[in-house]
């Protein structure tokens, strides 16, 4: 897959494209219904897969401080679209002079004359352009008089919900990562380089892998989740607290991720691991001893063995 933060110059190394618009955040079931649309559509037509999406989120420049969390890396996000068969990832900047596009130059301009489509696939409630303007309809119009095909993908629903990514954030917030997982189509879960903590873990007799996550990632709520780790091939259990340690700091401390591997013997500093969030066992709570810490992690690992 090329990845390309500019659509200028794209239509002479790309032909026949067939493109995907929107955000895509977490890429849940409702984003893979598209993604995988656009994929079979140009297999059947000699044509490009491509998705054009953007970084930061809109309301991160147009609204600083209101943006919602995301739910994904870009890194894992275009992991994800490489897997469904993207050949090309447009991640655009967004900035002030984006926002202040109009929508028919959008079409105009990075569509037909610097992308040169051959069809365009967008979600039903997709809008873009000055002040979102632009919308399925005003495609279709422009798809007539420029000859690309335009696809309008309907919402998906599970158990009778749309999938949104607002409705994951949610879940997510709420601790209810089982949920989550319906509609993302995949365990939620985090990836990083474990960094040196406080070693208190040692001390108890339960070390742990710190990890901190890119500030404008979505954690699941605090609390103790059942967790299943993947690091240089292998996959282990685990337990992993999220959340800021009441026991030691204060409700203002930091926020991490703290994870202890089940049968696993070694020094984890400096590995690349991912976290995936199977269930969440209880609430973060703080205890009146360290020594009541460790009778309840040792509970809470009793119950994670139980995640197949």
């Amino acid at each position: 897959m090329q990845v390309y933060e500019t659509w200028q110059g794209i239509k002479g190394k790309h032909p026949r494209i067939v493109v995907g618009l929107g955000n895509f955040d977490g890429v849940h079931l409702g984003h893979r219904k598209l993604i995988e649309s656009l994929v079979a559509a140009a297999r059947e037509t000699g044509g490009t897969p491509a998705v054009f999406t953007f970084y930061p989120h809109p309301m991160a420049v147009l609204c600083p401080g209101q943006a919602p969390p995301l739910l994904l890396t870009q890194e894992a996000k275009g992991r994800m679209m490489n897997r469904l068969g993207v050949a090309v990832l447009l991640r655009v900047p967004f900035t002030m002079e984006f926002a202040r596009l109009e929508p028919q130059a959008f079409i105009e301009e990075v569509l037909v004359d610097n992308l040169g489509i051959q069809a365009v696939f967008a979600g039903y409630n997709y809008t873009f352009g000055h002040r979102g303007r632009g919308n399925p309809e005003l495609l279709l119009e422009y798809g007539r008089r420029y000859s690309f095909d335009v696809h309008v993908v309907p919402p998906v629903e599970v158990d009778g919900r749309v999938i949104s990514s607002t409705l994951i954030r949610g879940l997510l917030m709420d601790g209810d990562v089982a949920g989550a997982k319906k509609y993302l189509g995949y365990t939620p879960f985090v990836e990083g380089t474990v960094v040196a903590g406080e070693r208190r873990g040692n001390t108890l007799g339960f070390p742990t892998a710190n990890l901190e996550p890119e500030p404008d990632l979505l954690l699941p709520a605090n609390g103790v989740y059942a967790v299943r780790v993947l690091m240089d091939g292998d996959s282990f259990l685990g337990v992993a607290n999220v959340g800021v340690k009441p026991t030691f700091h204060g409700n203002n401390h930091r926020r991490n991720v703290e994870v202890h591997l089940l049968d696993f013997h070694g020094d984890l500093y400096g590995c690349w691991m991912l976290v995936r969030f199977e269930r969440r066992l209880r609430a973060e709570r703080r205890f009146a001893s360290p020594g009541e810490l460790v009778a309840q992690i040792r509970r809470d690992i009793v119950q994670a063995r139980g995640v197949e």
